[in-house]
């Protein structure tokens, strides 16, 4: 075999050999190209794990109309992920969540009724407060009692509701009625403050002691009046992550959503004050 073959018999086997390097390389860089999707169903486009599964909210009653826009935009932005929401008087959810009642988030409309499930120590960490809300009268459409004041409220014939007194939304109307040194006794005491607004909606009442929230969202059903001693009775809002939760990361993410800017624009909408 001349020199000048052997040659060229070499040079053929060394540009197999660097095909075959260049196709090997190929495969290990289309192995880790980050438009590979194969085996990341489980991440999101930012690279943070993809949210799924049922968020169950037990919130306060007052909290139903923003919570519920704030649960369609949750779902939207997380799809896969449900949020169910048990809403209620304060002090019920909370000896709900105590008693085992499956629950993964709890929004309650007053500090004490959170220290309810902080005590048994049935939350993750230390609750937020997200919003305040202060009181207001709820009358019927056009005011026919006359009522201006806390003090008109205990005028003769009045049928007057309040908020039962363990509930957050009746432990701030007594404390303003302490405030006015007025004492006022109901037609009825109502187990949340959507109960004692529905009464004045369905004309079974005068007048009801209630949330500016709920004035708000009754949009004519009900006619709003301030009274100055609400402002000696502001409701504080905690929310919490629970310790049994099942969706612990959707959980954290809804509450992250309730504090964060565009929460808290949903929540201001609805007439809620800032922490």
């Amino acid at each position: 075999m001349t020199r000048s073959v052997r040659r060229t018999r070499r040079m053929v086997q060394l540009a197999g050999a660097g095909a075959a390097a260049l196709m090997a390389l190929s495969a290990c860089s289309s192995s880790s190209d980050p438009k590979d999707t194969s085996g990341s169903s489980d991440k999101s486009s930012s690279g943070s794990p993809k949210l799924s599964g049922t968020v169950t909210v037990f919130a306060a009653a007052s909290l139903k109309e923003s919570f519920t826009t704030l649960g369609k935009e949750f779902e939207q932005a997380h799809p896969g992920t449900k949020v169910s929401f048990n809403f209620g008087g304060s002090d019920t959810l909370a000896a709900s969540i105590t008693s085992g009642a499956p629950a993964d988030v709890f929004a309650a409309a007053s500090p004490k009724t959170m220290k309810i499930v902080t005590d048994r120590q049935d939350a993750v960490g230390t609750p937020a407060t997200f919003v305040r809300n202060q009181l207001e009268i709820a009358t019927l459409p056009g005011n026919p009692g006359k009522v201006a004041s806390l003090k008109d409220l205990t005028k003769s014939g009045l049928k007057v509701v309040l908020c039962d007194k363990t509930v957050p939304c009746g432990a701030a109307a007594q404390k303003a009625l302490d405030a006015a040194s007025l004492k006022l006794t109901p037609v009825s005491y109502e187990e949340d403050v959507k109960s004692a607004l529905n009464k004045v909606v369905l004309k079974e009442a005068d007048a009801a002691v209630v949330y500016k929230t709920d004035v708000k969202a009754a949009g004519g059903k009900v006619e709003g009046v301030e009274f100055p001693e609400s402002a000696q009775a502001v409701n504080d809002y905690p929310i919490a992550l629970l310790k049994n939760s099942g969706s612990t990361a959707a959980a954290k993410a809804f509450i992250e959503l309730v504090r964060s800017a565009e929460g808290q624009k949903v929540l201001s909408g609805a007439g809620f004050l800032k922490p």
